[in-house]
């Protein structure tokens, strides 16, 4: 029998940083090959931008999905039923969350170019983790696919 799953949601990279990268690949391959005459060949570009392409796909491998009775993100699974709240944070938020205020046992996915994510806290008496921080575009439809929906 299949599930519906509630939340699903892929933390990618901007579209401009494909170009940026790439652009920044090229001129990396250009400046070996200035400096080092056995890497004025084809094959320079060529592994300079495949490696490129395999770091921006790496950056874009992070998904987040509310289903079954548990938050997956990434390789890590929460079970619904430990969320003691959920609170929504805008870029203010996470900046103290993630700056000051930080906790050293807590379990963080931020990207930096999402400024927006949820807070998570658990009532777990057999985790020392303390809260979740998981970045999100749309952290106010995580919140309610979690079972606490924003006011």
């Amino acid at each position: 029998m299949a599930t519906l799953t509630r939340y699903r949601e892929r933390l990618h990279v901007a579209w401009w940083v494909w170009p940026a990268a790439l652009a920044a690949a090229g001129f990396v391959a250009t400046e070996l090959a200035i400096g080092a005459y056995a890497l004025r060949s084809p094959v320079t570009y060529a592994v300079a931008l495949s490696l490129t392409l395999l770091g921006v796909f790496a950056l874009n491998r992070v998904m987040i999905a509310v289903d079954d009775g548990e938050l997956r993100v990434d390789d890590a699974r929460l079970p619904l039923s430990v969320i003691s709240s959920v609170t929504v944070l805008d870029a203010e938020g996470k900046r103290k969350l993630l700056g000051v205020d930080a906790e050293p046992l807590a379990f963080v996915i931020q990207r930096p170019w999402i400024f927006r994510g949820v807070r998570i806290d658990l009532n777990d008496p057999d985790d020392p983790t303390p809260y979740w921080y998981v970045s999100s575009r749309h952290p106010r439809e995580l919140a309610a696919a979690l079972g606490f929906p924003p006011d």
